[in-house]
């Protein structure tokens, strides 16, 4: 699994089956530097609606036909506008041609334009190879992501970014939480509203967990072993 960071929250991720994309903020992220137009995309996974995570969703399926993957009531919004969705709810997964998506919870919100767009979620999203990727989605600390660690995560991207998410303190905490083998901070420095030292934050982890803690710029990639 190849891990592709483009800032913010914004993932493509590239299996053996599917290039997959999560919460594609691009043309309005300050820290991406991509092509819309040279974008491959099968699959598409959203973790809520916010302008900052929903971003070039529609402008890629609609060149793509990407299919859709999120929760029931933003999938169902998707699927009005004509758009290849399949929708899901917290605890629910199901098996893709790229492995399997389950989603978690998470302590946000979700909207589009005023309107209710279901829960806030992280995803899981486990391989054919049995590479298990935790997404945290837009999240506050919270104590069952001792649950989600009980299913073995290899990766998880973690937002530090403080005011809208998690900060640093909590994001550690989330790690001991979680037990990850290996966490990327995400979520920081796309606004001076959560601007945060990533650095400074890999070197607490590490001190203080086995994990170990990769910290990408936009554009950089992590292959998983």
């Amino acid at each position: 699994m190849k891990l592709t960071f483009h800032g913010h929250a914004a993932w493509h991720i590239k299996t053996g089956a599917a290039d997959v994309w999560i919460d594609p903020f691009l043309s309005d992220n300050p820290g991406a530097n991509v092509d819309l137009e040279k974008i491959d995309a099968d699959y598409i996974l959203l973790s809520h609606a916010h302008f900052d995570h929903l971003g070039d969703t529609e402008a890629i399926a609609s060149r793509t036909g990407a299919t859709i993957i999120t929760m029931a009531e933003l999938a169902n919004f998707m699927g009005e506008k004509g758009y290849v969705t399949e929708s899901l709810q917290i605890g629910g997964g199901q098996d893709f041609p790229f492995g399997r998506v389950k989603l978690t919870p998470a302590l946000h919100s979700s909207s589009y334009g005023g309107n209710y767009m279901g829960s806030e979620a992280g995803i899981i999203l486990r391989d054919h190879e049995g590479i298990t990727l935790y997404h945290a989605g837009d999240t506050g600390l919270f104590s069952d992501m001792t649950l989600i660690g009980r299913e073995g995560v290899d990766v998880a991207l973690l937002p530090i970014g403080d005011k809208f998410t998690m900060d640093p303190e909590d994001a550690l905490a989330a790690v001991q939480l979680i037990r990850p083998k290996v966490t990327i901070p995400m979520h920081y420095n796309t606004f001076p509203a959560i601007s945060q030292d990533a650095n400074a934050w890999k070197a607490r982890v590490e001190e203080a967990t086995d994990t170990r803690v990769v910290v990408l710029d936009p554009g950089e990639s992590y292959t998983t072993a």
